[in-house]
Parts: structure tokens; C-alpha cells; sequence
């Protein structure tokens, strides 16, 4: 099962730091990432430039991403949502699946 993982950022550096390891570790795929404006509520109402990160990735890796993202950002409450994948290209979904190691490899560094 194949999975898109939203994560918001505080800049593109911080973004890209966190894709790049994302990719090198192989629990993802892919990272897609843009600048957005944000509006929300934090000890009041924020509005602030942000970068929005769509993860490629499996199931099994989800903990691992999630673990992996709160190591390595800036937030003490990042935003981190897993979006199922029910449909797609078979051959889009084999590449993903080719470029992301089961969760039993994974080893924390």
C-alpha cells in the first residue's frame, strides 16, 4: 500500500534539509515541495510563509517519516498527515515502491 505524506515547513531550507534525508534514508520516493501562505491558529491567529512537502512513500514507512520529520524540525508541532493512495499508474506506484525500503531495513541512526 502506497501512501502521500503533507508536511508543512518553516522555509525551503528547512524543507528541502528534510526531504533530502527523507530520500537518502529511502523512505521515500519522492518530495515535492512549494512555497504557500499559511493561516492558523497558534496562540493566536498566525499568518506566515511556509513550504508544503508532498512525500511519496509506502505504508510501512509512515512511522519512520514521522519520526524523522519531528527529529528534524522547527516546529513543536509539525504538520504531518498521511494520505492514503487507493489507485494510480502501476508503473508510477512500482518506481515508489523500487525506491523505498521496506521498514525492516530501516535502522535509526
Amino acid at each position: 500500500m502506497f501512501s502521500i505524506v503533507y508536511v508543512t515547513a518553516s522555509s525551503m531550507e528547512e524543507a528541502r534539509k528534510i526531504a533530502r534525508t527523507l530520500i537518502e534514508k529511502k523512505l521515500a520516493a519522492c518530495v515535492n515541495l512549494w512555497p504557500i501562505e499559511s493561516i492558523y491558529r497558534w496562540d493566536g491567529i498566525q499568518e506566515e510563509n511556509e513550504v508544503a512537502m508532498i512525500i511519496k512513500t509506502t505504508y510501512e514507512q509512515l512511522g519512520n517519516i514521522e519520526q524523522t520529520v519531528k527529529e528534524m524540525h522547527s516546529y513543536t508541532v509539525p504538520c504531518i498527515l498521511s494520505l492514503s493512495i487507493d489507485g494510480g499508474s502501476i508503473e508510477y506506484l512500482d518506481w515508489i515502491d523500487d525506491n523505498v525500503m521496506p521498514a525492516r531495513f530501516f535502522i535509526k541512526e
